[in-house]
């Protein structure tokens, strides 16, 4: 539920309407506006009556969210959320941010030659695991602490904001040190006790879309990050499971134009992982953009035949140039702007 109060509403009213909603046995949620202040009731899993609040002073209407998820929706907020990871870092507004880099760290001297490459470019995030959740245990799972230390150093020499994953609520802590945005992974798209724990450290957060995740689904995991008081979460479509197996995942587009009539939250495309062939990663990431996404994660590597990890749906260093050129093209046909690019100079 949320109450919208009147034009003018004084602090006392609002005082008073967060009093009601506490006597209910939830908790308000005041919200200023430019205009008017809002107070949204969490803690119900259903509708409220909301005869105690409907006629207090300075209340103007109540707007029963439908949605399961209510934070997270558009009706809750209809304004889009502009979550910035950075200075000059920003998801939700008029210009695209591109995050690349590798799957995964493998020592100082790649992802630094990555950072490098992918700065130079025209990428502003970094991308690089440290900790790697990985179907087979026999499979490489990142350096762990090591790996960070090498992220902290591709930060210091690049500049670049760094966005890598956490696989639990201990590692949690640890990507916070040094990650500008901690990225939850697919496998861990309902791993709850870690959505509570990165809402509480209060980092922004990348979450994306499980390998079999409906949309409603992805909304409600990150309805746990904002319910711990967290709002800076970027949603991410990175394709789903399919029996087709033509390609790793289904990238599913059409979530990116849902994403955004359901949820105030900006969403990212993961071409990348939504492919799972390099060959693909192109294209995707140009229909991504004309679609709408708030920015790219890509994953680039300076030598992918040797990567230990997701080589064949990495580009070199020449391919992600060359398609952060065909990027900008598209994004101005759409009206939008690469961050950090002047869209003049490349027309």
């Amino acid at each position: 539920m949320l109450v919208v109060m009147s034009n003018g509403a004084t602090q006392e009213q609002v005082d008073l309407v967060c009093e009601a909603i506490r006597r209910m046995g939830y908790s308000p949620l005041p919200m200023p506006g430019a205009q008017r202040t809002t107070v949204g009731l969490v803690g119900n899993d259903r509708r409220v009556d909301d005869s105690l609040v409907v006629e207090l002073p300075g209340v103007a209407e109540v707007i029963h969210v439908s949605h399961p998820y209510k934070q997270v929706s558009r009706e809750w907020k209809p304004d889009a959320t502009i979550v910035t990871i950075a200075p000059g870092v920003s998801f939700g507004g008029e210009e695209v941010p591109v995050i690349a880099g590798p799957c995964s760290v493998e020592s100082e001297e790649q992802i630094i030659e990555a950072a490098r490459a992918v700065k130079g470019a025209g990428a502003v995030a970094l991308r690089g695991g440290a900790f790697k959740p990985r179907s087979s245990p026999y499979s490489f799972q990142g350096l762990g602490k090591k790996g960070l230390d090498f992220l902290a150093a591709a930060k210091r020499e690049t500049g670049l904001a760094v966005v890598t994953e956490a696989m639990d609520d201990e590692g949690a802590h640890l990507v916070a040190e040094v990650a500008d945005c901690i990225q939850v992974g697919a496998r861990n798209m309902q791993n709850y006790s870690l959505l509570k724990t990165v809402g509480r450290i209060g980092k922004p957060v990348l979450l994306k879309r499980g390998m079999a995740a409906t949309i409603e689904d992805l909304l409600l995991s990150a309805e746990y990050i904002l319910s711990e008081g967290n709002q800076d979460v970027i949603l991410c479509e990175r394709g789903l499971r399919t029996f087709d197996n033509t390609s790793r995942n289904l990238f599913d587009l059409t979530a990116i134009p849902v994403a955004h009539s359901l949820s105030h939250l900006p969403i990212v495309a993961d071409p990348s992982h939504g492919t799972g062939r390099r060959d693909k990663v192109t294209p995707m990431a140009r229909a991504a953009v004309a679609a709408g996404a708030d920015g790219l994660i890509v994953e680039v590597h300076p030598h992918p035949e040797k990567a230990l990890s997701d080589g064949a749906q990495s580009l070199t260093l020449d391919q992600f140039a060359e398609l952060m050129r065909q990027l900008r093209r598209v994004a101005e046909a759409v009206d939008r702007q690469i961050t950090g690019v002047n869209v003049a100079a490349v027309a």
